[in-house]
């Protein structure tokens, strides 16, 4: 793939370095000079660019006609949006994906048609509640669209649910098992699938009521 970086900070630096160890094309646009130098000693003449991302020649510049992907990761959410815009608009990149430092931003990148963003605060702070409200969920990944989680959980001897048929499951709403891996074996669950001791479970939950499938897999938790 040929993907353009815009923004040659910490994030821009070591996402271009990992698509260049990967044999992909990379271009990191950065419009600080000395920062751009910096880069250019690290990644080399060929994978940088000195200019503005946010302007429409930079981009023509750059190739961004013949891009597969742009990924805008430079520190302010409106410039951002700029780069994502002229990128889909003016040169219909195929892939267009943009870093939202302010996480109450994302809602107004999705109505102006960028819906492909990374939010690092809403990352960890979804993760370190999953943590702390359902310690025995282990969230797999967050699914921004329809506020989904996929989550795996461990069933010890003791769970309620071994030895149970998925179709007799007390299921909170919204939540469906998606898969579940018996020791080499990974299954696509159906109604008559018994649960076993040591089953890792895969399922797809509504944010909010994993701890209501933790209860019917683990059982209520012990107070002590």
């Amino acid at each position: 793939m040929y993907v353009i970086v815009v923004g040659g900070g910490k994030v821009g630096y070591h996402l271009a370095s990992t698509l260049v160890a990967e044999q992909h094309e990379v271009l990191v646009i950065e419009r600080d000079a000395a920062r751009y130098e910096g880069l250019r000693r690290l990644l080399g003449d060929d994978a940088c660019f000195l200019g503005d991302g946010s302007e429409l020649h930079t981009l023509e510049m750059a190739g961004a006609a013949r891009a597969d992907a742009l990924v805008a990761v430079s520190g302010k959410d409106e410039t951002n949006l700029v780069i994502c815009q002229i990128a889909q608009r003016y040169f219909h990149v195929p892939r267009v994906v943009s870093r939202v430092n302010n996480p109450k931003n994302e809602e107004i990148f999705g109505k102006l048609g960028i819906t492909a963003t990374i939010s690092s605060t809403r990352i960890i702070y979804s993760l370190v509640v999953q943590e702390v409200e359902t310690a025995e969920v282990t969230p797999v990944a967050l699914l921004k669209r329809g506020n989904l989680a996929l989550v795996e959980i461990a069933l010890e001897g003791s769970s309620p649910a071994v030895g149970v048929r998925v179709r007799d499951l007390d299921l909170p709403d919204e939540c469906v098992l998606v898969g579940i891996v018996q020791g080499d074996d990974v299954l696509v669950p159906h109604g008559n699938t018994t649960l076993h001791k040591n089953d890792l479970v895969l399922a797809l939950v509504r944010r909010g009521k994993e701890s209501l499938l933790e209860q019917v897999l683990h059982g209520p938790a012990q107070n002590a």
